[in-house]
């Protein structure tokens, strides 16, 4: 890997959905000066980048993901003036800021489609995709039919998620060419990269099943990224991709995307949130095993995230996050960031957050969760159905930080009504009182984030898996020239772990762990233990 790319390794990315992050002028909704106000917090953490949902102009139909203008800022959230204060605030304290790029739709209320939509001879009219009848069965990801009829041109439209979201076509290279002055434009400001969200659907193939990786992906995404004056951008496509697809779109010489989020540790094909997971954290195990190789082969950049604002909380959906929420949530942190790649932390994650339950639909914002909830009314229990929309809505992890135990001010996130339910167990589980406990899970971030810091093997270091025939647990070792680290993650049961020989005999130091007396060797482990060795 070319020392460019190789830098990147160094990164560790906070993720930052700033309607639920801190609200500073008393409205109920985050804005940017909250987001300014926590960076020091940040720096006290340990990350040293912030991926921020988006924060231009929209009617909010998808919280953001609908954009009706990509040069301005959301009113909610403030002012252009504001995110140049926040941006040149990070910079001082060498902190990067990635963007979200909403490329595939716009908002149905962009002035583009606006005008798109009242006549075929519109110049507008061919920034979007239209059908005089539709050509597929296509299904929006957010349910129901990908077309919709627009009643002044007698078409259809496409829109591969909410209604409100027309897809732009990239066919149109008049639509290309405004995507790169709009990537030009923030760059200009002085924005350090962008996430890519559902770059995969921008290239469509009418005739295939499926929305997505169409056969002019790669040349799109080359022209928008290629170029020379953004080509030092740290760029992360949302993509479903396979393998070679992955090498394609990321290989070092391609010219296209820094890297991309491999969701196979989430989706295990496609299997539905919402439904209880019929897979283990044996089988998230073998897919890092294998992406960790695959990416290693290959001479990839490989990104390592368990949360975003699209999932559920992890540890709520693979680990314990009752009785033993400290323990899953720190074993699951260090099995996943002590692996060579990118860390991305999702705010709430550092204290442990975990999943809410509501039993009535009210509380919940989450336009993919209100058209599942609706499509299975009537047909589905509601006892059972509610319990679904707690297990897989968006909205789990979109629910306002709770910095604090005041319920009076929404736990430190607003003195007014928030704009979204706080987390049912925010009393239980805020960051104030995680600080405050003798097993906190902050703490255990920032020590693990200083570990990776400090340890060259961790970031740069090559893996091997020692787990062999072992099964509920997961022990792999980091190394560079005479450097090493083992990392031993146990799973839900307690078990005996032989360790390598040489972590017995003394060779290796103790350098972290998520049990109190784990400082002195032992290969009995308990539910959800981790312990990391460094050589002496």
């Amino acid at each position: 890997m070319g020392k460019e790319r190789e830098r990147f390794l160094d990164m560790v990315v906070y993720q930052i959905y700033p309607r639920s992050f801190l609200d500073t002028n008393g409205d109920g909704i985050g804005d940017l000066n909250g987001v300014r106000a926590r960076l020091d917090y940040l720096c006290e953490l340990g990350v040293n980048a912030v991926w921020l949902c988006p924060c231009y102009k929209s009617p909010n139909c998808d919280n953001g993901y609908d954009i009706s203008d990509y040069r301005d800022i959301m009113d909610e959230f403030g002012t252009l003036a504001d995110w140049d204060e926040l941006i040149k605030e990070m910079h001082l304290r060498g902190l990067r800021l990635i963007m979200d790029l909403v490329a595939n739709h716009t908002s149905s209320q962009h002035e583009w489609f606006k005008k798109a939509r009242l006549s075929r001879d519109n110049p507008y009219h061919d920034y979007y995709i239209w059908a005089d009848v539709p050509p597929n069965d296509w299904q929006s990801v957010f349910g129901g039919s990908a077309w919709e009829y627009n009643e002044p041109t007698g078409e259809y439209y496409l829109h591969s998620f909410a209604i409100q979201q027309p897809d732009l076509n990239w066919g149109n290279p008049k639509v290309r060419r405004e995507i790169c002055d709009i990537v030009d434009f923030w760059a200009e400001k002085g924005v350090d990269g962008f996430r890519c969200d559902v770059l995969d659907y921008i290239s469509k193939d009418f005739t295939a099943d499926k929305m997505y990786n169409g056969p002019h992906l790669h040349e799109y995404i080359r022209e928008l990224f290629g170029r020379e004056n953004v080509r030092h951008l740290f760029t992360i496509g949302e993509c479903s991709l396979g393998g070679r697809d992955v090498c394609d779109i990321c290989g070092e010489n391609r010219r296209e995307l820094t890297t991309v989020f491999q969701f196979e540790h989430l989706r295990f094909d496609g299997v539905d949130k919402y439904l209880p997971p019929s897979f283990s954290l044996d089988d998230v195990r073998d897919v890092l095993i294998k992406w960790q190789n695959f990416t290693a082969e290959n001479s990839l950049l490989y990104t390592l995230f368990t949360d975003n604002h699209d999932w559920p909380y992890y540890i709520s959906r693979f680990g314990n996050d009752k009785e033993l929420r400290y323990e899953c949530a720190t074993a699951i942190a260090a099995m996943f960031y002590l692996l060579r790649g990118i860390p991305f932390i999702y705010q709430g994650q550092e204290y442990g957050a975990a999943n809410s339950y509501y039993d009535d639909i009210s509380a919940f914002n989450d336009v993919e969760t209100l058209n599942y909830y609706k499509a299975r009314e009537g047909g589905t229990p509601r006892a059972r159905l509610m319990a679904e929309v707690n297990r897989g809505s968006r909205d789990n992890s979109r629910r306002p930080m709770a910095w604090t135990g005041d319920t009076a001010t929404a736990h430190g996130f607003s003195t007014a009504k928030p704009w979204l339910k706080t987390a049912t167990r925010a009393d239980e589980i805020n960051l104030e009182k995680d600080k405050k406990r003798e097993r906190s899970v902050f703490r255990f971030y920032q020590q693990l984030l200083a570990l990776r810091k400090e340890n060259e093997c961790i970031r740069r270091g090559s893996f091997a898996d020692l787990t062999n025939e072992r099964k509920g647990c997961f022990v792999y070792e980091r190394a560079l020239g005479e450097d090493r680290c083992i990392v031993v993650c146990n799973f839900d049961k307690a078990q005996e772990i032989v360790l390598p020989s040489c972590v017995k005999e003394g060779e290796f130091v103790y350098a972290l762990g998520n049990y109190k007396d784990g400082e002195e060797y032992s290969s009995r482990f308990r539910p959800f233990e981790v312990a990391v060795y460094l050589k002496k």
